[in-house]
């Protein structure tokens, strides 16, 4: 409850002054899935010698990852488009210099 004789009446939330809004990497791509058996395979080469008899189960998850098709591209996220679209209904009107 406010104090006695203090107004009640809101004010208005206002945004720092700021030349755009906008999200930061609104995009994230997934990281990809045979990335980690690949340095798996690097890692089993340099410690083993280019052996085919240690590598071979490595190389083989190596070899039907890499085959496998790739996931569905996901759509582009619009939300800085919009941001920007509607920054001047948020912000209001500013002085011409």
């Amino acid at each position: 409850m406010p104090p006695k004789g203090a107004s009640t009446k809101l004010k208005p939330m206002r945004l720092p002054p700021l030349p755009r809004l906008k999200v930061r990497r609104p995009n994230q791509s997934e990281s990809n899935p045979c990335l980690a058996i690949m340095s798996s395979v690097l890692t089993c080469w340099a410690s083993s010698g280019h052996t085919i008899a240690g590598c071979q189960a490595l190389e083989n998850q190596l070899r039907t990852c890499m085959d496998a098709p790739r996931p569905v591209a996901q759509k582009k996220n619009t939300i800085n488009y919009h941001l920007s679209r509607m920054y001047a209904n948020i912000v209001g009107p500013r002085k011409r210099k």
